[in-house]
């Protein structure tokens, strides 16, 4: 295995992962369960798995893998990165100008800021 192939299945594994865990589909998947979602072998798959542990990325769990606090911060910042413009907010929310255009997150935080913000009469 390259190690740009590497860096492809964690950054893709790490991303499914997350949004597995926050969708409330599984906190420890297993190879097969990964293997489904990542349409990778699961033969093939569980050599990569095995160096994510190692390499301090997951955690292996009864049966499964969890993300440890590296790999959920990988995971989250891809699955951010990956969805960036989906996350953007809507045209004519706030101008050019806020600070929710610096990342995902600050878009999150500012869409919540301004939807508790009381109704003006």
């Amino acid at each position: 295995m390259s190690e740009l192939e590497v860096l492809k299945v964690r950054e893709e594994l790490l991303q499914v992962m997350f949004w597995m865990r926050g969708e409330g589909l599984a906190q420890t998947p297993t190879v097969r369960d990964l293997s489904t979602f990542l349409v990778v072998p699961a033969d093939t798959l569980a050599a990569y798995v095995e160096r994510f542990v190692t390499e301090g990325y997951l955690v292996s769990t009864d049966g499964g893998y969890g993300l440890t606090a590296a790999g959920e911060q990988a995971g989250k910042r891809g699955f951010a990165d990956e969805f960036a413009d989906l996350t953007k907010p809507a045209h004519g929310e706030c101008d050019a100008d806020c600070w929710c255009h610096e990342s995902a997150d600050a878009a999150a935080s500012c869409h919540e800021n301004r939807t508790a913000a009381p109704a003006h009469s």
